[in-house]
């Protein structure tokens, strides 16, 4: 029981990375400098809170102020403008016309050989490919 809580708690945390760092990708420029190079160490490099606050000369409870701050700029940021939201709705969009392309090409044969046909699920491919 109990290393179930930890596995779920460690997924949790693992999703909560990935979300921040989704955001810093989105809004980083929107904070100040210092912010965001705490929080890039801390999400994206896996730095420590010792780690980054030995690199940049402050204490660790300065860099957890700064995370946490940061954090919330970049929540509000994802509130007001929905970016991310946006981003992830559109690439399950995509993901969801990709697969029924590839289903279509699969169970009609004469999809494989139209042109047109192809030439969608190629475009649709290097967009997924870029997202």
């Amino acid at each position: 029981m109990k290393d179930n809580i930890k596995i779920e708690a460690a997924l949790a945390e693992g999703t909560q990375f990935y979300e921040v760092s989704m955001l810093l990708d989105f809004y980083g420029q929107l904070l100040t400098a210092r912010q965001y190079e705490i929080l890039d160490l801390y999400y994206n490099d896996d730095y420590s809170l010792g780690e980054i606050a030995e690199e940049l000369g402050i204490s660790r409870q300065g860099v957890h102020d700064s995370i946490r701050k940061g954090r919330t700029a970049l929540e509000n940021y994802e509130a007001r403008l929905g970016l991310a939201t946006r981003f992830r709705e559109q690439e399950e969009i995509m993901k969801k016309a990709l697969s029924c392309l590839n289903r279509v090409e699969r169970e009609v044969p004469q999809a494989a050989g139209n042109k047109s046909f192809q030439e969608a699920v190629k475009a649709l491919g290097k967009v997924m490919d870029s997202l």
